[in-house]
């Protein structure tokens, strides 16, 4: 018998496992086992295919996300992540995904037919103007390997994120300066986005993610 506990509003631990209520039952996005319990149908959360799932194993416990939440997120891809994501914000709550990158798009597009608390954007992260109908939002999310990834979080927060707002950003050492030892890249980025905002949080996300740093941040 499966044993769920609660441990963040939306996320749950199924024996020793991060899940979230799925939100299509009986349907898959990744791959990902499907669990009953108390007539309820759950989705793991697989630590090792989501830096969000993996910053919770390492230990993240300001996950503002909740029911009814506007979420932005920046490099959705295929939507593994976003899918969870979608998952807790459920019906009244909206993920708006954006995604450069076409093939990724395609299976996105597929996923957001299925959930109709995701909205695709095909989309340059570095032009939020090109997206400015999604408005204001309670948390943005990035995962965007680029040189310039602080940078793409602020622009995007200026745009879209309230004072006080969450942002989640999955740092990719090896795309900011290959040469360098991760460590001193996690540095210099902490320093850009502490500019602008306040540190909550920040995971090395190794074994699951290697090169990553993962920060929780909130708006000045």
């Amino acid at each position: 018998m499966s044993k769920v506990t609660e441990i963040s509003p939306g996320v749950y631990k199924i024996n020793g496992r991060f899940a979230t209520e799925n939100l299509t039952p009986g349907r898959k996005v990744y791959g990902e086992e499907l669990v009953k319990a108390d007539g309820v149908e759950y989705r793991i959360w697989d630590i090792y295919r989501s830096k969000l799932a993996a910053a919770l194993a390492k230990g993240l416990k300001s996950l503002e996300i909740r029911s009814g939440s506007r979420v932005l997120y920046l490099g959705a891809s295929s939507g593994t992540t976003a899918s969870h994501i979608s998952d807790i914000v459920g019906g009244k709550g909206t993920v708006f995904c954006v995604e450069f990158a076409h093939r990724p798009m395609l299976d996105l597009l597929k996923l957001c037919e299925l959930r109709n608390n995701m909205l695709p954007f095909l989309a340059d992260a570095r032009l939020p103007e090109t997206y400015a109908s999604v408005g204001r939002v309670d948390m943005v999310y990035q995962d965007v390997a680029q040189p310039d990834q602080e940078r793409i979080l602020i622009v995007n927060a200026d745009k879209f994120l309230s004072k006080g707002g969450a942002a989640y950003i999955a740092i990719k050492s090896q795309c900011i300066d290959v040469a360098k030892k991760p460590e001193a890249v996690y540095v210099e980025s902490i320093r850009l986005l502490s500019e602008r905002f306040d540190i909550l949080e920040k995971y090395q996300l190794d074994p699951f993610d290697v090169h990553h740093l993962f920060v929780a941040c909130r708006m000045k």
